[in-house]
């Protein structure tokens, strides 16, 4: 079992385990209230607020995994089904699906829950590719991911094939640039 070192601003944290660490390990729980600054003139949260949010919440979901310094990579996938509108809770659950070599993905889900009624509605949800790195902003190993529920394991899977998308999207992105510039 190999033991490193975490760093943060220079001071040592803790030392962890590459061993692999079970999905739960990882969940995350936040909630925001939209308030007026956080919405556009239709009273509804501003996309990017919702964006930031998400980003925050997958990334302590990727720090608790990794148990490292981490920096979001893409997101992909993010739809708005509903606004949420001001004075409604936003509550984002992020749990990461599965962890590569240096990178994982997140999951996250984005509920509007109705503070006096208690109704929840599906907002949104996005996966995240997350890099774990070192002071130097070199790439690091993580741990492997350990999905135990169905639920874990189908989400375990289907990031395999999300995963193999994203490489394949990148192909394409370079061979268009390539072919722009005549390389």
């Amino acid at each position: 079992m190999l033991k490193i070192d975490v760093f943060l601003n220079g001071s040592r944290l803790m030392t962890e385990s590459l061993a692999p660490k079970r999905a739960y390990e990882s969940y995350v729980e936040m909630t925001q209230l939209v308030l007026p600054p956080h919405a556009n003139g239709l009273g509804t949260a501003f996309g990017g607020q919702i964006m930031s949010w998400i980003d925050i919440c997958a990334g302590v979901a990727a720090m608790r995994h990794a148990r490292q310094i981490v920096v979001t990579v893409s997101m992909d996938d993010l739809h708005f089904r509903q606004g949420i509108r001001i004075g409604e809770v936003v509550i984002l659950k992020a749990q990461v699906n599965r962890a590569f070599n240096t990178s994982m993905e997140v999951g996250v889900r984005v509920q509007a829950e109705n503070p006096l009624t208690g109704e929840l509605r599906r907002s949104s949800s996005a996966y995240l590719t997350f890099v774990a790195i070192d002071e130097q902003g070199n790439r690091v190993k993580i741990p492997a991911l350990i999905p135990e529920t169905e639920n874990q394991k189908r989400r375990y899977d289907e990031a395999a094939e999300r995963r193999r998308i994203r490489l394949e999207r990148r192909t394409i992105r370079r061979n268009v640039v390539h072919h722009r510039h005549g390389k």
